[in-house]
């Protein structure tokens, strides 16, 4: 299907005209032209004011997923420890790339329906001392969000890395990184800020540019050379001008409505999604609603339908929501009301739609 009547997939969501009117343009070279540098800057200076941070913020070529290996093979050598928070797909899978990559690993883990106990992440950090601690904000499979400040406290107790997933959190909630103390936080283009799966970014911190530089690691997903990229205007590799282009015609709209209000939007969407799904007698994945995330819900099939049936039917009229991964696949389905699809109009067309397919289905 080349595009959607109603979509309400949690990424890469739906992209704005605007934005695709800035890949419109035929740019030069971004080896060649001062220009683009200028740009870069720009939008660097944009992420920063999304994420609260005077961090640099390099801007990888790549989708969400360049990030987080990218930033994990930068800091992380064999033997050393890690202790990887996990309450979902993503934060379990962080564990398993930090095996991958021969480190000594923990896991706290919460499940699949809930978030992290602070006070067991901090007993584990103080006895395991681990060198990098990962954590994820939205746990997009499960539909929860994660308290990030009180872990980057405990971090920084114990003098470890923080590494944050936040893809599918930033531009839709609150992302304070200097606050949180978030050493490496990882964002993808696809989710809240509407974009093509093109860019990826990493905020970097003082200290996580000295653990990199120890590291010594290089390849294409290295964040070492781009600690003097643009500055010396000699790039890692020939960037994506035309996504560039659209970042910064992303940001912009977001800083003319306003982050508060943004925010404001995406709780109030994804409210009004939970209540039309309670009157329908569809039951939430989390544990407890208040923990579900701004971003994206996620609820447990009905009673006498399986997924595919599911997805087949709504198909039929229009709407496509998300599948679910792991011990959650053909469990849960996803609804994604983030960034273009925190909009009131096109989550009730959703909900409607829904609702006429439940009540023409014998159960």
């Amino acid at each position: 299907m080349e595009s959607y009547k109603i979509p309400l997939v949690p990424g890469p969501v739906a992209i704005s005209t605007e934005v695709l009117a800035a890949y419109q343009s035929n740019y030069g070279s971004s080896d060649m032209e001062s220009d683009f540098f200028d740009l870069y800057r720009r939008c660097e200076q944009g992420l920063k004011t999304l994420l609260a941070t005077k961090n640099d913020i390099p801007i990888l070529c790549g989708e969400g997923m360049l990030a987080l290996w990218g930033a994990m093979k930068s800091v992380i050598r064999p033997g050393d420890k890690v202790l990887a928070v996990a309450t979902g797909v993503f934060g379990y899978g962080f564990a398993d790339m930090a095996r991958q990559l021969g480190a000594e690993v923990e896991t706290v883990g919460f499940g699949y329906d809930d978030i992290a106990d602070v006070e067991q992440v901090r007993a584990a950090a103080k006895r395991f001392r681990p060198r990098l601690v990962t954590m994820v904000h939205c746990e997009t499979p499960s539909g929860t969000l994660n308290p990030l400040a009180e872990i980057g406290a405990i971090c920084a107790e114990i003098n470890a890395l923080y590494y944050v997933d936040f893809v599918a959190s930033a531009g839709g909630t609150p992302v304070l990184v200097d606050e949180w103390k978030i050493d490496l936080g990882l964002l993808g283009s696809q989710k809240a800020l509407s974009l093509m799966p093109d860019l990826s970014m990493v905020s970097i911190s003082s200290r996580a540019w000295e653990a990199i530089e120890a590291t010594g690691y290089v390849g294409y997903d290295a964040l070492a050379p781009w600690k003097r990229a643009i500055d010396e205007q000699y790039m890692p590799y020939t960037h994506n001008w035309h996504a560039l282009a659209g970042l910064k015609v992303s940001l912009d709209m977001l800083m003319a409505e306003g982050l508060d209000a943004a925010y404001r939007r995406h709780a109030e969407v994804a409210h009004f999604c939970r209540e039309r799904l309670h009157a329908m007698g569809i039951e939430l994945l989390p544990k407890r609603e208040e923990i579900s995330a701004p971003t994206v819900t996620a609820a447990k099939i009905p009673t006498g339908l399986d997924w595919p049936t599911l997805d087949r039917k709504l198909r039929a009229e229009g709407m496509v929501v998300g599948g679910s991964y792991g011990p959650l696949a053909d469990k849960v389905f996803r609804i994604g009301h983030m960034g273009t699809q925190a909009d009131h109009a096109l989550v009730a067309r959703g909900m409607d739609v829904l609702e006429g397919v439940l009540a023409a289905t014998p159960r």
